[in-house]
């Protein structure tokens, strides 16, 4: 009897089958999803690191506990100003990338 071998996937073969593939609306979502995923994990692991609760960190931002944990929870779609300052008054530096797809930009 012959032994058949296991057929092994990429992580974007199974996101394209089981979610779709780039570019379609439910795709754009799942991927926004996981960034906003992503942003939070960051603002608690730095929130942790600076030994700081989420209420300590929502006075010096200048908004209540609650929207703090909203933003970990990636429960909102916070306004860019408030990263900005959750990260700032955590004292983070942050790196914002810019892709464009399907074009090439030349800066001369």
């Amino acid at each position: 009897m012959k032994k058949q071998g296991l057929k092994t996937y990429s992580l974007d073969e199974i996101t394209d089958k089981h979610i779709g593939k780039l570019g379609t609306p439910k795709r754009e979502a799942f991927e926004t999803e996981l960034r906003l995923d992503l942003l939070g994990e960051a603002i608690r692991q730095a929130r942790l690191d600076r030994n700081l609760t989420q209420e300590e960190l929502g006075r010096l931002v200048g908004v209540q506990k609650a929207q703090i944990s909203k933003l970990e929870n990636s429960l909102t779609d916070a306004r860019f100003e408030t990263i900005i300052k959750v990260f700032k008054a955590l004292n983070a530096k942050i790196n914002f990338n810019v892709e464009l797809l399907n074009q090439t930009i030349k800066l001369a």
